[in-house]
């Protein structure tokens, strides 16, 4: 594991961060490609620490594990069957933990797996080609479509050179000069001060030494974004007895308004924060985002919510690449399943080791 926050590689390695829903591969310190991903269930987390991949195997078989949700432990599920969940192609990097297809697009940004890292069947096609590349491994394209096509028969293709996985859990990422605070998905308490600190101090840059504005929506979406999140003291306007109807309903608007946004920040799933002192620091922003939704990043319509002191904007689903915006503060929306509380132990993917 490299050290430090937000640590950016300086060599041929698999970075997966788990609460960004986002996968990157780096050759020789170059970010090549970033993938959004599926993830475990918060019951069967996908664990952090250093990994290895070092084949990528098509058209795998399945043999569900003796575990309680199996419907019949130890079957072992043919390739190319439709009751097969690891799709075309996967990668194993350690364990029963998987890099792998199968999985609808719906998953994709949310909680998807046992234990794995989860891609569509375009994704992981398209993250085979990369990561071959990324290991001076040859793998023609005729070649790969020649494997796929004969969809009950395995192949395994060993890597040209082992390539490091960094499983990470980091919600507090300084991007490409912005702050990115992400909804702490496993309940580990990352979204703390300190963490906080820390990760300004590993950029070169003191919290202290912000804006006061800029360190006002810090703290608050911190707060929010934090297990145990502090009320926040809002000034309503009170409704006096004399006013006519119309100031009267004027005011109970503006309540509202304000009850709706902070209802609606404490669903958000990321906030993205501007501050100038972090220009130009940081871990690369995504590369290619590959979300099998569209080709590369796409335009992102925002909603704007009123706010008197601090405009708020909200990125709706799916979640993908941030454009730049001169506004400080901008959020996008949470999975229903990133509610949840469920502290159970660590437990990791149905799929043995390839034989």
């Amino acid at each position: 594991m490299l050290t430090g926050p937000n640590a950016v590689p300086k060599d041929t390695r698999i970075v997966v961060n788990i609460p960004a829903f986002r996968m990157d591969v780096f050759h020789e310190g170059r970010l090549m490609k970033s993938y959004k991903i599926g993830i475990g269930y918060q019951q069967f987390p996908l664990p952090t620490g250093f990994r290895k991949a070092e084949m990528i195997i098509f058209n795998p078989t399945w043999t569900q594990p003796n575990e309680s949700w199996a419907s019949n432990p130890g079957l072992v599920v043919p390739a190319g069957s439709k009751g097969n969940p690891l799709g075309p192609i996967k990668i194993p990097i350690g364990g029963a933990n998987l890099i792998h297809g199968g999985k609808e697009l719906a998953k994709i940004g949310t909680f998807a797996s046992h234990g794995c890292v989860g891609l569509t069947n375009g994704q992981v096609k398209d993250f085979a080609k990369v990561l071959a590349e990324a290991s001076n491994t040859e793998l023609k394209e005729d070649t790969m479509a020649a494997f796929l096509k004969n969809r009950t028969r395995t192949q395994v293709v060993k890597l040209e050179k082992l390539v490091p996985v960094e499983l990470r859990y980091e919600t507090i990422v300084i991007e490409d000069g912005q702050l990115h605070i992400y909804r702490d998905v496993y309940n580990k308490n990352t979204n703390t001060e300190e963490n906080l600190r820390a990760v300004f101090a590993a950029n070169g840059v003191s919290f202290d030494s912000i804006g006061e504005d800029e360190k006002t929506q810090v703290l608050e979406a911190l707060n929010v974004m934090s297990i145990h999140p502090k009320k926040q003291s809002t000034l309503k306007p009170a409704i006096v007895v004399n006013q006519n109807s119309a100031d009267r309903g004027a005011l109970a608007a503006e309540r509202k308004a304000e009850a709706d946004r902070q209802k609606k920040l404490r669903n958000q799933k990321e906030f993205v924060i501007d501050v100038a002192l972090l220009s130009g620091k940081g871990y690369p922003p995504p590369k290619d985002l590959n979300t099998d939704a569209f080709t590369g990043t796409p335009a992102i319509a925002i909603d704007t919510m009123p706010r008197p002191e601090t405009p708020l904007r909200t990125i709706p689903r799916p979640a993908a690449a941030i454009q730049r915006s001169p506004t400080p503060l901008r959020t996008s929306p949470t999975p229903a399943a990133t509610t949840q509380r469920s502290p159970t132990p660590v437990r990791t993917s149905p799929t043995p080791e390839p034989q």
